[in-house]
C-alpha cells in the first residue's frame, strides 16, 4: 500500500516536471518569438538603421571658408588651391612598407614618420591621416607616379586659406589654424562640421565671424564590405561656401597706412564722421599670417614673438597711451559747456607753476606770455589747460570725455582684444587705489598725462565726434546687409540730428565751434604746432591736434640738458601723437596717428596726415560709387 502510494507520488511530481519544463519551454518559445517580432518589425527600422551605418561610410572635406573683402570688393581673405597627401588606413596593406616608400619618395623624417603613427592611433581606420597639407607641385606629381606602389594613399587637390596683402591687414582679420578641443567643445558648428585638416579662425575678425565664414562639408559616402573596404561609392554631397563678409575698409588707405608706419611701432586709424565706417585700421609692425596656415617653425615663431616692437600686440585696440595734448580739445569743451572760461579767458603762462610745492612745467621753457583759449590751443600751452583743469575738476572732464568715446571699448562685439582704456576722477581712485584724489593729478590730467589711458580707435572717434558737431555714430567695420548709399546715410545722419534729442552730445553748438577754430589755428596758423604738416588747398585741408605723450618722469637733469630725440634712448623718447580732420570745409573724416617712442606729434605724426588726406579725399568719389553695391562677384 505504502509501495502503490509512493509510485503514485512518483508520477505525480514527473508530471508535474514535465508540466513546468513544457510551460517553461512555451514561454522561453513565446519570448523568442516575441523578440522576433520586436526585431523584425517594431525594431527593424532602428536595426535597419544600423545596419547601413555598418555598411555606409562618409568622408567629410574641409568646408570652404567665405571671402572676406574690402569696400571695393578686393578679397583680403580669400582661398587658394593647394595640394595634400591622405593616407586611409583602412585601404593599406602593409602600413609599414607605405610608411618607408614615402619617407624615400617625400624624403620624411624620422619626426614626421612618427607623427603620421601617432595620428593613426587616433583616428578611426576610415579616417585619414594628412601626411601634407601643402604639397609641392613636384611632390604632388612625384606621388601620382607611384600611386601603383602606394595602396591607401590619396592625393587631393583643396583649398586653403589666403591673405594677399599679408601684413596689411593682419590686425584686422587675424589667421586661420586647426581648431584645439576648446574651439571644438564651445562652437557646436565647428563640432558638427570638423575634420582633420578643417581651418578655424583664432584671433580678431576670423574668429568672431567663425559661424558666417565656416561653410559646410563636401561629403563622399560610399559602401563598405564586412572588412570595412570600400566597395562601392553611393553619392557625392556638395558643400556650401561659407558667408563673404564686407568690410569698410578701403584697402588702398589701409596699404598706405602700413608704408608709413612701415618699421615703426604706432597705429593709424581713419573713419568717416557721419556713418562711422573705418577706412583704415593698421597696427605696426604687424606679421604674415599666412606663416600660421600650414605650421609655423619655431625660428619664425620667435623671431615675431622676440620683437621688441611687440608685432602681436594690436596697438589700434589693445595699446593703451597717455592721449598727451590730443586730449586738449575735451579740456577746452568741458570747461566751455561747464561755463567754466569763454574763449576770452586768459592766462599768463611763464613755463611753470607752482602749486604745494610742486612743479608742473609747460613744454615751452620760457612760457607763451598772456594767451586765450584760442592761442593755447594753437600753441599748445600746457599752463593754460592746467589752469582751466583746476577750475573745472576731474569729475566734470570725466562726464564730457565719455560722452565722446573715451574710457569705453569702440568694437567690442568684434574684437575679443579691444581694451576700454581709463578716463580717471575722484571716486575711480578711491575705489581701485583706496587713495583720495590730489588735485596735482587734475592738472596732469588737463594735459592728457598721469592715469589717463586711450586707445588710437578711441581717439579717432573723438576726433569724428568733434568734426561732426558732437553728434552720435556707431563705428562699423563691417558693411550692413542691407547696404545704403553715402547720401541716404548722411540724410538720416541729418534727420536724427534734428529729432533725436539723445543724438546730441552738446549743450550748446557754438562751444564745440569754438573748439574747432582753436584746432584750425594748431595746424593752420603761424605759430600752431602742426603749421610745418598744414595743406593749403582748401579741397584737403584739415584742421587737427598734436600730442606728446610722457612714457617716463622728466628729471631735472634731463629738463636742463634739452637733448635731442636722438640722444635719449629708444624707450625713453616721447610717444608723438596727432588727430585731425578734413577737409575743413564740409569735414567727412578723422584720423588718429600714434607713433611709439616717436618724440612729438608735430614731427614724427602730424607730416603722415597730409598723405592720408591726399589719397583719402582723392579717393571719396570712387568710394560714394561702391557705397550701394550691393553685389559683389568676386
Amino acid at each position: 500500500m505504502i509501495k502503490g502510494n509512493s509510485g503514485i507520488r512518483k508520477a505525480d511530481i514527473i508530471d508535474r516536471r514535465m508540466f513546468i519544463i513544457g510551460a517553461a519551454k512555451i514561454i522561453i518559445l513565446g519570448g523568442i518569438i516575441t523578440r522576433l517580432f520586436s526585431l523584425q518589425i517594431t525594431e527593424n527600422k532602428k536595426y535597419l538603421t544600423l545596419s547601413d551605418k555598418n555598411r555606409i561610410r562618409e568622408w567629410k572635406l574641409p568646408p570652404i571658408r567665405g571671402n572676406i573683402v574690402d569696400y571695393f570688393g578686393n578679397v583680403i581673405a580669400g582661398n587658394l588651391k593647394v595640394y595634400q597627401l591622405h593616407i586611409i588606413p583602412e585601404q593599406v596593406e602593409n602600413f609599414n612598407y607605405l610608411l618607408s616608400r614615402l619617407k624615400f619618395i617625400l624624403e620624411l623624417s624620422d619626426k614626421k614618420i612618427l607623427d603620421i603613427l601617432k595620428s593613426k592611433k587616433k583616428l578611426k581606420p576610415w579616417e585619414s591621416i594628412i601626411v601634407s597639407e601643402n604639397l609641392s607641385w613636384e611632390n604632388f606629381i612625384k606621388i601620382n607616379n607611384y600611386l601603383y606602389d602606394l595602396v591607401g594613399v590619396k592625393p587631393v587637390m583643396t583649398i586653403s586659406r589666403n591673405y594677399p596683402f599679408k601684413e596689411v591687414y593682419t590686425h584686422v582679420l587675424g589667421y586661420v589654424n586647426e581648431p584645439n578641443n576648446e574651439d571644438i567643445l564651445q562652437n557646436e558648428i565647428i563640432k558638427e562640421r570638423f575634420v582633420p585638416g578643417m581651418k578655424v579662425g583664432k584671433l580678431n575678425l576670423e574668429k568672431r565671424l567663425e559661424n558666417q565664414l565656416i561653410g559646410t562639408n563636401d561629403i563622399q559616402r560610399y559602401e563598405v564590405n564586412a572588412y570595412g573596404k570600400r566597395v562601392n561609392q553611393l553619392n557625392y554631397q556638395k558643400g556650401e561656401p561659407g558667408s563673404k563678409i564686407r568690410l569698410t575698409i578701403d584697402t588702398e588707405v589701409q596699404k598706405l597706412a602700413a608704408r608709413l608706419l612701415n618699421d615703426k611701432a604706432g597705429s593709424i586709424s581713419v573713419m568717416d564722421i557721419y556713418t562711422g565706417h573705418i577706412l583704415a585700421m593698421h597696427s605696426s609692425p604687424s606679421y604674415d599670417p599666412n606663416l600660421f596656415l600650414f605650421g609655423i617653425s619655431n625660428d619664425q615663431w620667435e623671431l615675431i614673438r622676440n620683437n621688441p616692437l611687440k608685432p602681436l600686440i594690436n596697438k589700434t585696440l589693445s595699446g593703451l597711451y597717455s592721449p598727451g595734448s590730443t586730449i586738449k580739445p575735451i579740456v577746452a569743451l568741458s570747461a566751455l559747456e561747464n561755463n567754466i572760461i569763454t574763449p576770452n579767458f586768459k592766462v599768463r603762462c611763464t613755463g611753470k607753476i607752482e602749486l604745494y610745492g610742486q612743479t608742473f612745467h609747460c613744454w615751452k621753457e620760457k612760457g607763451h606770455g598772456l594767451v586765450n583759449l584760442k592761442e593755447a590751443m594753437k600753441q599748445s600751452c600746457d599752463t593754460y589747460f592746467y589752469e582751466i583743469a583746476r577750475i573745472l575738476g576731474v569729475d566734470r572732464l570725466k562726464i564730457t570725455a565719455e560722452k565722446f568715446g573715451l574710457g569705453k571699448k569702440v568694437l567690442p562685439e568684434l574684437f575679443d582684444n579691444e581694451k576700454k582704456g581709463l578716463f580717471p576722477n575722484t571716486k575711480w581712485k578711491k575705489n581701485n587705489l583706496g587713495k583720495g584724489w590730489v588735485l596735482g593729478e587734475t592738472l596732469i590730467t588737463g594735459i592728457g598725462q598721469g592715469y589717463i589711458q586711450t586707445t588710437p580707435l578711441q581717439l579717432c572717434l573723438m576726433t569724428a565726434l568733434i568734426a561732426n558737431g558732437g553728434n552720435k555714430i556707431e563705428p562699423k567695420i563691417i558693411v550692413d546687409n542691407k547696404p545704403s548709399s553715402y547720401l541716404d546715410l548722411k540724410r538720416n545722419f541729418e534727420v536724427q540730428k534734428l529729432t533725436n534729442a539723445e543724438f546730441k552730445l552738446v549743450k550748446n553748438q557754438k562751444n564745440l565751434e569754438i573748439v574747432q577754430k582753436a584746432m584750425f589755428s594748431s595746424t593752420n596758423e603761424i605759430g600752431g604746432t602742426s603749421y610745418r604738416s598744414r595743406i593749403d588747398d582748401p579741397k584737403y585741408q584739415f584742421v587737427g591736434k598734436t600730442g606728446t605723450a610722457q612714457v617716463k618722469r622728466i628729471s631735472k637733469r634731463e629738463r636742463e640738458l634739452d637733448l635731442k630725440i636722438d640722444q635719449i634712448p629708444y624707450n625713453d623718447r616721447d610717444h608723438a601723437l596727432y588727430v585731425a580732420y578734413g577737409p575743413h570745409v564740409n569735414p567727412r573724416y578723422a584720423l588718429s596717428i600714434i607713433v611709439e617712442h616717436g618724440g612729438s606729434g608735430s614731427k614724427a605724426a602730424a607730416p603722415m596726415a597730409k598723405e592720408l588726406f591726399k589719397l583719402i579725399i582723392d579717393r571719396e568719389e570712387l568710394r560714394d560709387k561702391q557705397s550701394n553695391f550691393e553685389e559683389i562677384n568676386i
